[in-house]
């Protein structure tokens, strides 16, 4: 008898993990994706999303599924998207970009929000606090205020005759505004004049670069932006062209050609993302975790750009980057 009974459990104990094998896959989880910026722009972004949610055991068709939808620049279109996510009834929404968070926010007070990029959710009346943030929107900030400062640091190093700095901004994003605010205080302190330059739509880049050859600034700062980043080469080609060493936020410009970039490791901010999908989809309330700041920031030189332009970065410099294209 103990020798039939112990068959019968070790024959229970080969065929479980095969039966469980064999059952039907549980829920299959759907995540809405809303872009402020384009497919293009967010190829790298979303794979190291995806990669983020591996390591949590997500795998695409068997336990998760993404809607996406982008907006191109174009904020007029987030609400419609938003509403339209809602109404395939996903689970969850992940947005990238203040626009973003602003049109699911409006769109849904019930299904949970994570927020991947935004400068300043409290600021920006998107949650109560950082430490706590209420409602139904959690998630990451890709802002540090001591980055804005820093940039402008970085381009006096390159360009040390930079009295006059010229900045271009999207004023529809209601991060921009409160980072120029920034930026003006760090050129005060450094003794640096700053001229602003605006552009709302793809069709308006080409303004402010005539105006901007007119006025004669010694170098360049791009506020972070996803319309003006979807259009990361073309604002680099025209800052060679005007002969303008100019510094962005994302790593995009200079791998595009602009001349160099320092700010938040965004393809880090999206892998980050996944552990909020996971904590909700498992039953934490967005309302109860908090926003998480940026740690990883990365210096990225683009060295072509610069010999185009006439340049030498110091070594002081370079020493410094995370990464130098030649």
């Amino acid at each position: 008898m103990r020798r039939i009974g112990l068959a019968v459990v070790l024959t229970v104990l080969v065929l479980a993990p095969l039966a469980a094998e064999a059952q039907p896959g549980g829920k299959v989880w759907r995540i809405g994706y809303l872009s402020s910026s384009s497919v293009e722009r967010e190829r790298t972004r979303v794979a190291a999303f995806w990669q983020g949610l591996r390591e949590f055991q997500y795998v695409e068709g068997k336990n998760i599924s993404i809607e996406e939808r982008y907006a191109g620049g174009a904020f007029e279109r987030l609400q419609e998207l938003a509403v339209e996510l809602v109404h395939v009834k996903v689970d969850l929404l992940v947005v990238a970009g203040a626009p973003a968070a602003h049109a699911a926010k409006k769109a849904s007070s019930v299904i949970p929000i994570v927020m991947t990029t935004i400068a300043d959710p409290v600021g920006m009346g998107i949650v109560a606090n950082l430490a706590r943030p209420g409602g139904n929107i959690t998630g990451l900030s890709d802002f540090n205020t001591g980055v804005v400062a820093k940039r402008l640091e970085l381009l006096r190093e390159v360009v040390p005759s930079a009295s006059r700095v010229a900045t271009l901004l999207n004023p529809a994003n209601p991060s921009n505004p409160p980072q120029l605010r920034l930026t003006q205080a760090a050129a005060a302190t450094l003794g640096v004049t700053l001229v602003a330059f605006e552009a709302k739509h793809a069709d308006e880049i080409d303004r402010p670069f005539a105006a901007i050859r007119t006025e004669r600034p010694g170098a360049l700062i791009v506020i972070g932006d996803p319309m003006l980043g979807s259009y990361a080469k073309k604002i680099g080609d025209l800052s060679t062209k005007s002969r303008l060493p100019a510094i962005y936020l994302e790593r995009e410009f200079p791998d595009a050609g602009g001349l160099m970039s320092c700010g938040t490791n965004f393809e880090h901010l999206w892998q980050r993302s996944a552990a909020y999908v996971d904590k909700i989809l498992k039953g934490a309330k967005p309302a109860d975790l908090p926003i998480e700041q940026p740690t990883k920031f990365e210096l990225v030189i683009n060295l072509k750009t610069a010999k185009a332009l006439g340049l030498t970065i110091p070594q002081s410099v370079l020493l410094r980057a995370d990464e130098v294209i030649q």
